[in-house]
């Protein structure tokens, strides 16, 4: 799956991680479905949450070599404050192109996509980059740390453009230390280990306080151990509120959600609540 945003983009990039949790995978979870609820819900929050995100009868066509493929075929979906939904499906199943419409880095076809309310099509180019910016981050799974600033100078990068230096740094150093990464803010990406990498891009996708967090394959670079530390940070950061949406190939990391979901041929399977144990 391609990475949505290019992270020497300070509008485009963000990303922490944190101490293993063996028995952080709960048991079976049985979701199907899109982090996702029903179209009445994600358009008047009738449960009484405002979604961060949320789609309704989304369809997003591409035309390549003279023929329109339908990558999403008018799917309902919403994302809860605090919720980390898992995305799964096969390969060319839309699972990027949901992950891109979620990262306000595509538009629909059709439909409406409403970030906390709002629809997403009344966005001028820089209204997106800013809500993008202010709202959303992101980690990939091959971490995109900048190979010649340092650390902590990774963490600042999505917070150049704001000209606070000295705030930036407090709170970049602060989240580091929140990793668990207080002593390696000098330290440059190749001095670092795998997990200590996905740690600092976990950091940068925190550093502008967004309200949902998008995660490609997080773990996939990561052995087990070093999964459960990851996602014992994303247990972390639900809990203060912030949702996150992973689109995983792995199952330990399906379990770990609040909810699956599955996307088949740019369908989704009406969603079940996750099994915790």
């Amino acid at each position: 799956m391609s990475d949505p945003a290019d992270p020497a983009d300070p509008a485009d990039t963000d990303g922490p991680d944190a101490a293993a949790d063996a028995t952080h995978a709960p048991t079976a979870p049985v979701a199907d479905g899109a982090g996702v609820a029903a179209a009445s819900d994600a358009a008047d929050g009738t449960d009484g949450v405002r979604p961060v995100i949320s789609g309704r009868d989304v369809v997003k066509e591409y035309v390549t070599g003279g023929e329109t493929v339908r990558a999403l075929r008018g799917i309902d979906f919403r994302v809860d404050p605090g919720e980390f939904v898992a995305i799964v499906g096969p390969s060319g199943s839309g699972k990027s192109t949901l992950l891109n419409m979620l990262g306000l880095l595509d538009v629909p076809t059709s439909g409406v996509v409403e970030l906390d309310g709002v629809d997403v099509e009344t966005f001028d180019d820089t209204e997106r980059t800013r809500k993008r910016k202010d709202t959303i981050g992101f980690v990939f799974q091959s971490f995109h740390l900048i190979p010649t600033l340092t650390a902590v100078e990774n963490v600042e990068v999505p917070r150049l453009l704001d000209r606070t230096p000295k705030k930036t740094r407090e709170v970049a150093t602060d989240l580091l230390d929140r990793m668990g990464l207080g002593d390696r803010l000098s330290h440059y990406p190749d001095e670092l280990s795998g997990g200590q990498k996905q740690r600092v891009a976990i950091a940068r996708s925190l550093v502008n306080e967004p309200r949902l967090l998008l995660a490609d394959e997080p773990t996939g670079n990561l052995d087990r151990d070093t999964g459960d530390q990851i996602l014992a940070e994303f247990d972390a950061i639900t809990d203060e509120g912030v949702a996150v949406v992973t689109v995983t190939h792995d199952d330990y990391v399906a379990q770990s959600a609040d909810r699956v979901v599955n996307l088949i041929d740019g369908t989704v399977r009406e969603d079940e609540e996750a099994v915790t144990g």
